[in-house]
């Protein structure tokens, strides 16, 4: 029987005070970690720490906030949070804009936050976990990794990229017991995907049968034919983010129900 056990670790998750960061948030501390959760407002900060508190009382959740898209932001989280186990780089911003429209400032603006957030924070905790020869950091990529959007350039584009640094941190912490992974979710059913897709629906349709819609027009390659529950997703990094997923490193984890049409 599998029991994942993070008792005595510390969690920190980029960009967790809602969607699939705060559900990683949540898992992880109900597996057992002491939980650090990140946002850009004391507001949802707080929002977030209670939370997680309610769904793990018995572990210890700290809420920082800091803008992790600048330099300064990301010191800023690894002062106040020092010690760290386990690192889920979650941090990303999306948006679908004709390439032609994508400006400068806005394609230097997705690199800033999707990847070199990651950069940073890898930078700022691996060097403890390769003392204590154990970690884990996870990077929370997508399915457009693969499937570039047409209409997404810039996003594709930031989490190729992702995929590319996480197999290469992955290959420098080589023979240690730190490992390195890229988690793929697909469509998901956070609370910024029900808003767009609720936004279009009709009346008298429900968020899964949205995503459902959404799925059959826009992924129409997926085998599970629908959105993911923010579950199914925090259930996978839990996972990766354990001591069980100790031979798995440097690996593209896809959770996006079949989208990506690979063996």
């Amino acid at each position: 029987m599998l029991n994942i056990d993070l008792n005595g670790k510390t969690a920190v998750i980029t960009g967790s005070t809602a969607g699939i960061g705060l559900a990683i948030a949540k898992s992880l501390a109900q597996a057992g970690a002491n939980v650090v959760v990140n946002g850009r407002t004391q507001a949802a900060v707080d929002k977030a720490v209670a939370a997680v508190q309610a769904h793990a009382p018995s572990v210890e959740v700290q809420g920082v906030v800091a803008d992790l898209a600048t330099a300064e932001g990301c010191q800023q989280l690894a002062v106040q949070a020092p010690h760290c186990d386990v690192l889920i780089n979650n941090l990303g911003i999306y948006g679908t804009v004709p390439f032609f429209d994508i400006s400068d400032d806005e394609w230097q603006r997705y690199w800033d936050v999707n990847l070199m957030s990651g950069v940073r924070m890898s930078r700022a905790y691996m060097p403890q976990m390769l003392e204590r020869n154990w970690g884990r950091v996870v990077f929370i990529a997508s399915e457009s990794a693969y499937n570039i959007p047409a209409d997404m350039v810039h996003y594709g584009m930031s989490k190729t990229a992702m995929l590319g640094l996480a197999r290469g941190l992955a290959k420098m912490a080589a023979g240690t017991g730190v490992t390195v992974n890229s988690v793929l979710p697909g469509p998901t059913l956070s609370e910024g995907a029900a808003q767009m897709l609720m936004a279009n629906a009709p009346a008298d349709q429900t968020l899964e049968e949205a995503g459902i819609a959404f799925v059959q027009q826009h992924r129409p390659s997926s085998i599970i034919g629908r959105a993911a529950q923010l579950d199914e997703v925090a259930n996978m990094v839990t996972y990766v983010a354990s001591p069980l997923s100790s031979a798995t490193t440097g690996a593209a984890l896809r959770v996006e129900g079949g989208i990506v049409d690979s063996i």
